[in-house]
């Protein structure tokens, strides 16, 4: 019987069928950190980093180096959530300031 409840293999089908706003903190970040290494997937890396720091919102103080405390991330992941958690500062403080996003025009 179909209750409507759709499985996804990857947290990146769940976004693009769903929405980004349809994920869990834990599934957005297992985006950012994939792939999982072997017997760690991205999905457990992700709920790993949660649990050792708390919530998303504690990443963006976090010194770079702690994350490397958690199985499975190294230079490319953490540089990759930097840049994420770095577009996610710079977007709230313009909405929160009313500046516009500038783009170049040619």
């Amino acid at each position: 019987m179909d209750d409507g409840h759709k499985e996804w293999e990857h947290a990146g089908g769940k976004l693009a069928e769903l929405g980004p706003e349809a994920l869990t903190d834990a599934e957005l970040l297992s985006i950012l950190v994939a792939p999982g290494t072997p017997g760690n997937p991205a999905e457990k890396i992700a709920e790993n980093i949660l649990q050792r720091f708390g919530s998303v919102e504690r990443l963006g103080g976090l010194p770079l180096e702690r994350l490397y405390e958690i199985k499975g991330m190294g230079d490319t992941k953490i540089i990759r959530l930097a840049a994420a958690l770095e577009i996610a500062r710079r977007a709230a403080y313009g909405i929160l300031d009313g500046e516009k996003t500038q783009t170049t025009k040619k």
